[in-house]
């Protein structure tokens, strides 16, 4: 990818961050060197520096970038008193969001590995912000008897594996659609927790 004349350094870091992003998704964080990075946008490794600093920080920012993304869009969530219809909404909205951004996603979980230990705790940090918006639906969900479930948190992991995995087989132009998917998931969703699936539940 040749270097666009005349962009600016917010442009070029946003462009080594997306090159980043798909070389660490295509070979694996320990595969990448910084040169790499340089030549799949067309810049001297010298000045990489000049926009970013370790292969390491480059790492944790994208992880945090893609956590703090997710956060603020879920915030965005009307709020539902039902916790069937608020486990729906919520189901929608990751499985929707996560759609599309297969590389980031993929990072999120493979490379959890190779951060260092601050950056670790940073973004697990953010990941148990994320769970524990899920885990306090599935949790009035027990208390009031619609959810049939032995405890939140396990419950709430297990279902983020089950609606992220979607990201590593599914692919627009198959057989169903996104909005399909989003109905079997939310089905899916709700019988494992021990809810009936009802009518679907549109929007967020």
């Amino acid at each position: 990818m040749a270097r666009r004349t005349g962009s600016n350094g917010a442009q070029t870091a946003e462009t080594l961050r997306r090159a980043a992003l798909a070389l660490f998704a295509r070979h694996g964080y320990a595969a990448v060197s910084m040169r790499m990075i340089a030549a799949e946008v067309g810049v001297q490794p010298g000045a990489l520096y000049n926009h970013m600093g370790s292969k390491q920080d480059l790492l944790r920012d994208l992880m945090t970038a893609h956590m703090e993304d997710l956060l603020a869009a879920q915030a965005e969530l009307p709020p539902r008193d039902d916790p069937a219809e608020a486990l729906a909404a919520f189901t929608r909205f990751h499985i929707r969001f996560h759609m599309g951004r297969e590389d980031a996603v993929f990072i999120s979980y493979m490379e959890l590995r190779n951060l260092e230990p601050e950056n670790y705790a940073a973004v697990q940090a953010l990941r148990a912000q994320y769970e524990s918006r899920l885990r306090a639906i599935l949790t009035r969900g027990a208390e009031t008897g619609a959810f049939d479930i032995a405890d939140a948190s396990v419950a709430g992991r297990a279902v983020i594996a089950m609606m992220t995995g979607v990201t590593n087989w599914f692919r627009e132009g198959g057989r169903l659609s996104a909005e399909d998917i989003e109905q079997i998931y939310i089905d899916m969703t709700l019988r494992a927790v021990g809810a009936q699936p009802r009518a679907p539940i549109q929007g967020g």
